[in-house]
């Protein structure tokens, strides 16, 4: 219960970042590698304290055929999803940003692990509701090329982080470094691409409240799995997600088809509790 309460946070939390990101990136006030940065550098600093206060850094060269790939699709991932969070809809973005889940399901089918009925019938759930979200809105969905490519990223990205963590590096590691590798990439590209200094913006309070709740949100979600299965835990921020999103978009973006949305999450919502494991 105290994981699922977590995650429930955390996601919270993380919907007040994207939240302020969307805002500030729609009205051009950052450009996406600047956004991008501000809201990697409190995660980034929480996950090295905590490491460094923990003395869990463990690194492997071993790993390097899995994390060099990774970490150059994580550069992708941070830029589509920042890119997908400034141009599509709040609730957009957490029905399709779902996919992810049977995404992982298939990669694990393909790698011969066993579904179950349930789960088929979970996957098909969660593609019905996205479909239809998509079918009502296919006119004025934004930014959906930036959600789709996010969805399927994400999948092999955590892929590729689960098997890092399970045979050779340990989590602050494996997610510290590749923060860091994110934090350089993005602040070079703001610095450079859109001339802008995102150390700079850190010093106004709307983006230092954005980076501090991004930041809050990873430590949260990251100290969920400890309390619950990883597939309850990841069922539970995914609902939680969708429900954030789709209530921020009603209370303070005024998004359309509320109720619709708000039928599609119910779905959403049966279809994930359907694909954990019994």
């Amino acid at each position: 219960m105290f994981g699922i309460l977590l995650a429930g946070v955390g996601n919270f939390f993380a919907e007040i970042s994207e939240s302020i990101g969307k805002k500030e990136g729609h009205d051009r006030v950052a450009s996406v590698y600047t956004l991008s940065f501000v809201s990697l550098f409190f995660g980034t600093l929480f996950i090295v304290i905590l490491g460094m206060a923990r003395d869990s850094f463990v690194f492997s060269l071993a790993s390097l055929p899995t994390f060099i790939p990774r970490a150059i699709l994580e550069i992708l991932q941070a830029y589509v999803t920042t890119r997908g969070i400034i141009e599509a809809s709040r609730a957009d973005f957490g029905f399709v940003k779902s996919l992810t889940i049977p995404l992982l399901l298939v990669i694990d089918l393909m790698l011969g692990y066993p579904l179950s009925s349930l789960q088929v019938l979970g996957m098909a759930l969660i593609l019905a509701a996205v479909s239809t979200l998509l079918f009502y809105e296919r006119h004025t969905v934004r930014g959906l090329s930036f959600l789709l490519i996010g969805a399927v990223n994400a999948s092999v990205t955590i892929s590729l982080y689960k098997y890092d963590i399970s045979h050779f590096n340990s989590v602050e590691a494996e997610q510290g470094i590749i923060m860091m590798i994110l934090l350089v990439y993005f602040f070079v590209a703001a610095r450079f691409i859109a001339r802008e200094n995102p150390l700079r913006f850190l010093a106004r309070s709307v983006f230092f409240a954005q980076s501090f709740s991004s930041g809050l949100a990873h430590i949260a979600n990251s100290f969920a799995y400890l309390f619950a299965p990883p597939s309850v835990i990841a069922a539970a921020m995914r609902s939680f997600a969708v429900l954030f999103a789709l209530l921020s978009g009603k209370l303070y973006f005024h998004e359309r088809y509320f109720w619709l949305k708000a039928g599609l999450l119910l779905l959403i919502v049966g279809g994930l509790v359907m694909l954990i494991p019994r």
